[in-house]
């Protein structure tokens, strides 16, 4: 009575997670939803009466937030006396469209509120793409919300609508908004009075009835529509059922729809079973399971039974059942539980054709279901073979296991020494004692019928040896048979025990070797930043576990796979893989080894599913090619298969993010750009537009120092735009990764000395002093981009600081640091680091403006060749810019032009 008030004890998580989800759905607002098989059968027009209801009755704040009334006078008059809520205007390509304006219907927060149209589509620009988002924010608000659905618009049932109509349907709703919906109301009407009322003109206007009736409204689709909006409230209804049944703890069966459940074990009769169950399931129009109850302390089934249980479940599956697996220690228990907690009303078992000697004193599995089983129908047969079938083959036994048996006779050889070394005749207690620590021993180390041997030897031996007559299985006194009964029984109560205890931790062991690969492959993939780092982290791990080559396919956007990984050895794919793979991409079905199309290949092609999509091929040839008949090490292959597969998806999320954050990027650039280059752009343009057409139009008349003037302006301003253009190319080409550095060992005094000669113009007349160690090594640099990078720092001190300009550097162990620094008005603190950004211009007072690409350019030189630049506001005022090149960078070394000249000389 214990253990059973134990099992039906709720488990405390279970309730917990009732209790969080009972609060979050009393704070959530509740859908219903108006469900229909076709436009035009009155769902809006029966949400518009309950509503009506709503506020009359119940005295409940309803508002209209948006109903389509596509000019039905009816629907319309429903309207009168509800309080519409004004539609917000959007301006989509020169159209003016009106949509439901979800922060008007959040401020005036009412008690319920219509929303026409789930699946509808919103004009872009809104806050949401689609118009069941917007009703997920409302009922997060804690509104109700009245909405309307047809049965196309659902997304699991796209694909069938499709084939039925032959209409593709674009806006659909995802399953789960219907699944969290708080009630479905379907509005039914037959085909043939929706097919009067187009004739009628009150779904459509005449013109466009007849085509609806010429094509989507068919007779046929739409009694084909009715039917899925039938079935698909049905499901729902049925599940909300479950649902309250298991809130209320009812165990009892409530027979509202017909479920089977079948027992599928490794016996070659399951597959008789499984047809049984398919025939009786057709008959019935009733939705069926096949299941299998692994044991979890028995021992591991042998390779044969395996792969018949892998059969029996997989020929289940493709008649059409729902497989599952469960654990547990007693068989009857866990198929009734399995069947009152999901409404099964008929349980098939096989018929036991053997009778065991213990079934007879406690019964067997069928007369403890039948016992248990209470309201549910148990149906207990063999199976009626097909036609043609022959009797199925028995699985043939393990062979003995001979050194297993010898141990169990050494043993108890050995613990007759022992006890007559010890203990001789004398202490008998004692002698049994040994006896039974030997069979202890030998359990702790073989199977259960070599320990049975050894509680039979040890009996035996002890009466031989040390009950009178001696040597001789004659007993004189009859109460040494109760000691010989009692001790082969203790022997053999403990071997069962050791070995069941032994088979637990088998069974432990090897959950917690399949739990750890799983976690292994999950927690690297995790790690995996692009579909490289996936295929190679998953390949790695599979070959590992599963002792197989591997090939993974997937599509890159075109409509033949494409190998992303084959591993080493395999070569090119053969036609035949490829058609395989194909093949299972095409119908989303594993094939290959050992399954039901094309079993006699090498290779298990096994589809990789996620999110309803399906984005590769796994293929794994084994090096036995019996490996995967075992049933869990097919459950292992989905795992595998289904982490590969998220991982997969993820990794192509993360390319569309990267590609968009991209393109967001260079749009960005385009406008920073224009907008930026423009004005600087137009402004020298427009001076040496200036001063060309006054030298031009009155020659004769401008004075020589004027014409010197315009000319000058005009060589200035064209060099500013040679500038301006210089650095644009120049910041172009260091992004793509254009330049190729070119290093060389060179004395920064003559880089100085280039960027100060090519400055002598702008820097006449301004104080620059110039300090350099003479103790400074050779530079490893491209002193070509260095100069440029000196250059632009001191056109930005000329530009934003006042005299004294300084250029200075100073060694460290690795590397060397260039300070161009000022005495302007420095850098605000907020600005130290935005003034290295593309286009950033401002910060510093007397700015007198520019493209803001030369710090720009600086930082990418320096990133390019290892280093590092900063901005630092000065003691005493101004700026300080430090340019960092490493001593020792990776890469070689182009000869130095120092050493050229030193060598030619």
């Amino acid at each position: 009575m214990a253990r059973s008030a134990e099992i039906e004890r709720p488990d405390p998580d279970v309730l917990l997670k009732r209790v969080v989800a009972e609060e979050s759905t009393k704070q959530r607002g509740k859908l219903t939803v108006f469900f229909g098989a076709a436009p035009g059968v009155g769902k809006t027009y029966t949400m518009l009466e309950v509503a009506r209801a709503e506020m009359e009755r119940e005295k409940r704040d309803v508002v209209v937030g948006v109903v389509e009334t596509h000019g039905r006078y009816e629907t319309g008059a429903l309207t009168l006396g509800l309080e519409l809520l004004p539609r917000r205007k959007v301006n989509y390509k020169g159209v003016v469209l009106e949509e439901f304006d979800i922060d008007a219907a959040l401020a005036r927060h009412p008690d319920v509120i219509l929303v026409d149209e789930l699946a509808h589509t919103n004009a872009e620009g809104s806050r949401h793409p689609k118009r069941w988002q917007d009703v997920e924010e409302l009922l997060d608000a804690g509104i109700d919300v009245f909405s309307t659905l047809n049965v196309q618009h659902v997304e699991s049932l796209n694909d069938v609508i499709a084939k039925i109509t032959g209409v593709v349907v674009r806006e659909t709703v995802p399953d789960s908004i219907l699944e969290e919906a708080h009630a479905i109301k379907l509005v039914d009407l037959p085909p043939e009075d929706l097919l009067e009322r187009l004739r009628e003109g009150k779904v459509y206007v005449s013109a466009q009835a007849q085509r609806a009736i010429e094509n989507f409204f068919r007779k046929g689709n739409l009694i084909a529509l009715r039917e899925l909006a039938l079935r698909h409230t049905a499901e729902r209804v049925d599940a909300q059922m479950l649902a309250y049944r298991k809130a209320q703890g009812i165990e009892q069966t409530w027979a509202t729809t017909e479920q089977i459940l079948v027992a599928v074990s490794p016996s070659p009769y399951s597959a008789r079973l499984a047809r049984a169950a398919r025939r009786m399931a057709a008959a019935l129009h009733a939705r069926w399971y096949a299941v299998y109850v692994e044991p979890v302390s028995a021992r591991p089934l042998p390779k044969a039974a395996q792969a018949r249980l892998s059969q029996n479940l997989r020929l289940a599956e493709q008649l059409g059942a729902e497989v599952v697996t469960l654990s547990g220690e007693n068989l009857g228990q866990a198929l009734i539980h399995f069947a009152r907690e999901h409404n099964v009303t008929k349980m098939i078992v096989g018929k036991p054709l053997v009778v065991r000697p213990w079934d007879k004193l406690r019964g067997s599995l069928v007369d403890r279901m039948a016992r248990e089983s209470g309201d549910i129908d148990l149906y207990v047969t063999a199976g009626d073979p097909a036609d043609g079938e022959a009797a199925p083959e028995q699985t043939p036994r393990e062979p003995l296991h001979v050194p297993s048996y010898l141990l169990a006779l050494t043993s108890t050889g050995i613990a007759t020494c022992v006890a007559w070394l010890l203990f001789g005749r004398s202490e008998l207690a004692d002698v049994v004692m040994t006896y039974l620590l030997g069979v202890v021993l030998v359990s702790s180390r073989v199977g259960l019928w070599p320990s049975v041997l050894a509680a039979l030897s040890s009996v035996a031996a002890f009466d031989l040896v040390f009950i009178p007559p001696y040597f001789t299985l004659a007993v004189a006194d009859l109460r040494h048979a109760v000691t010989f009964a009692v001790m082969f029984l203790v022997a053999v109560v403990i071997s069962g025990l050791t070995q069941r205890v032994r088979n637990q931790a088998a069974a432990w062991q090897e959950r917690e070797r399949r739990t750890s690969t799983l976690y292994a492959l999950s927690r690297e993939l995790s790690g995996a930043r692009d579909e490289e780092q996936v295929v190679h982290v998953a390949a790695d791990h599979l070959e590992r576990v599963f002792e197989s080559s591997i090939e993974i396919f997937a599509p890159k956007g075109a409509p033949t796979l494409t190998r992303l990984h084959a591993s080493h050895g395999l070569g090119v794919p053969a036609e035949r893989d490829v058609s395989m793979a194909q093949w299972v991409w095409s119908h989303r079905q594993e094939a290959g080894l050992g399954t039901a199309t094309l079993p006699g290949g090498e290779a298990l092609y096994v589809p990789l599913v996620t999110s309803g999509e399906i984005v590769g091929v796994l293929g794994l040839r084994p090096r036995d090619k019996g490996r995967f008949s075992a049933l869990e090490q097919r459950r292992q292959v989905d795992a595998f298969a289904a982490q590969l597969a998220m991982a997969l998806e993820r990794a192509e999320l993360a390319e569309e993010t990267e590609r968009a954050r991209r393109e967001v990027e260079a749009e960005q650039l385009r406008s920073s750009l224009l907008s930026s280059v423009s004005h600087d752009l137009r402004t020298p343009l427009a001076v040496i537009t200036g001063a060309a057409g006054t030298l031009l139009d009155k020659p004769s008349e401008i004075p020589e120092g004027t014409r010197r003037d315009l000319i000058q302006t005009i060589l200035d301003e064209a060099e500013r735009l040679n500038r301006l253009i210089r650095n644009l190319l120049d910041m172009t080409r260091l992004e793509s990764g254009a330049v190729t550095l070119k290093r060389e060992l060179l004395p920064l005094e003559e880089i100085v000395g280039a960027a100060l000669n090519r400055l002598e113009t702008r820097l006449a007349g301004h104080e620059v002093r110039v300090e350099l160690p003479p103790d400074l090594p050779l530079v490893p640099c491209d002193p070509m981009l260095v100069e440029q990078a000196l250059i632009n720092l001191l056109e930005n001190a000329v530009k934003y600081g006042k005299d004294p300009l300084e250029l200075s550097a100073t060694r460290y162990p690795d590397e060397v640091m260039i300070e161009v620094a000022d005495r302007g008005a420095g850098i605000p603190a907020a600005e130290a680091e935005r003034i290295f950004e593309k286009f950033h211009r401002g910060g510093r007072e007397g700015s007198p403006g520019g493209v803001g690409l030369g710090l720009a350019i600086c930082r990418a030189i320096a990133t390019a060749h290892g280093g590092r630049i900063r901005a630092d506001q000065r003691d005493g005022g101004g700026a300080a810019f430090r340019l960092y090149l490493p001593l020792n960078p990776r890469g070689s070394l182009a000869p130095s032009r120092s050493v050229e000249r030193s060598a030619n000389a």
